[in-house]
């Protein structure tokens, strides 16, 4: 309760930031939605019922008394409320970003462990020439890499056109997860689908997390494997196994807790490109898509949205630092 109560500053700040931030955007959203060939009255309208003629003090008092009813506004580009595109576009982008750190993690974390373990062999060198790899190259640049190979070259993956194929039955949304929902309802032939257009958005993304995520594996458990308690476990002629993956990895996952969070960030970030790529359903390919309409609710929202977001995965590592480790329980 304390963290959410310290996040509301920050989400006020946000809410000002992003305000200020949409009415720099060049352009103006009435020419842009007047039509081809509009009229000055037609603008001059349009000005009017966005609020635009008033000043910014107006407009933004205006903005806070629908934040105040749980209204974002009405988009532009979609026409319907900013809440209902929200709402119906996070699961695709949740799906899609879980899955991405998940696969990070699970590649990331033996390999960081097993370059600490045999530091300076082969292994520790393929690990750094991995995690330099994935850090140099841009997500949707990895994202037109992995369609080429496996879409265009050998056939392996399907038509990057949305989250299942255009021509499949619609699957009854019940969770908004593909992959959930399918399950729910027994249709395993959508759970595959479904499954076959995740595989490389999610590797796109991941191969940008894995870098980190490995260097700081890497690093933490050099750390941990040096300090005096491992020496004295060590002398009690304790299992290797256990020596490394219960005591010496989880003192070391501090460090990789904090990186994750960072990691989960910056995959939100990056969904707005991988989502276009692979013409993604997500918030990610919304936002880019009110961006250059100058769609300052849709924007907003999205902002707000990923903010509140940041907030709750903050709270979420701190709850896991406190299984991790007894020592921050107690100390909190």
């Amino acid at each position: 309760m304390r963290r959410l109560v310290l996040g509301l500053p920050t989400l006020a700040g946000v809410i000002i930031v992003s305000f200020i931030l949409t009415r720099l955007l060049p352009g103006d959203p009435a020419v842009y939605f007047a039509g081809a060939a509009p009229t000055a009255e037609a603008i001059a309208e349009l000005r009017k019922t966005l609020l635009l003629d008033h000043s910014l003090w107006d407009q933004f008092a205006a903005y806070l008394v629908q934040l105040a009813r749980g209204d974002l506004g009405r988009s532009l580009v979609t026409g319907q409320p900013v809440v209902k595109d929200l709402s119906l576009r996070f699961p695709a982008t949740l799906e899609l970003t879980g899955t991405a750190l998940a696969l990070a993690l699970l590649v990331a974390v033996p390999l960081g462990v097993a370059g600490a373990l045999r530091k300076g062999r082969a292994i520790d060198h393929i690990c750094r020439i991995v995690s330099t790899m994935a850090l140099s190259m841009p997500a949707f640049f990895t994202g037109l890499l992995l369609v080429f190979v496996f879409y265009y070259l050998l056939g392996l993956a399907p038509a990057p056109l949305g989250r299942v194929d255009p021509m499949a039955f619609p699957l009854a949304e019940r969770t908004g997860f593909i992959l959930l929902d399918a399950i729910l309802a027994w249709d395993w032939s959508s759970f595959r689908d479904g499954l076959a257009h995740l595989v490389l958005p999610a590797s796109a993304l991941a191969l940008a997390g894995i870098g980190p995520l490995t260097r700081v594996t890497r690093g933490a458990m050099l750390a941990v494997l040096t300090s005096d308690f491992i020496r004295a476990a060590r002398s009690y002629d304790m299992s290797r196994w256990r020596l490394v993956y219960v005591y010496a990895l989880r003192n070391a996952m501090l460090p990789v807790l904090t990186t994750g969070g960072f990691v989960f960030s910056f995959l939100i970030s990056a969904n707005v490109v991988v989502e276009k790529v692979f013409s993604w359903p997500g918030i990610g390919s919304y936002a880019l898509e009110a961006l250059v309409a100058s769609d300052y609710a849709a924007v907003q929202g999205f902002v707000l949205a990923v903010a509140t977001l940041y907030v709750l995965v903050n709270i979420a590592i701190d709850i896991l630092y406190g299984i991790v480790d007894v020592r921050v329980r107690l100390a909190g």
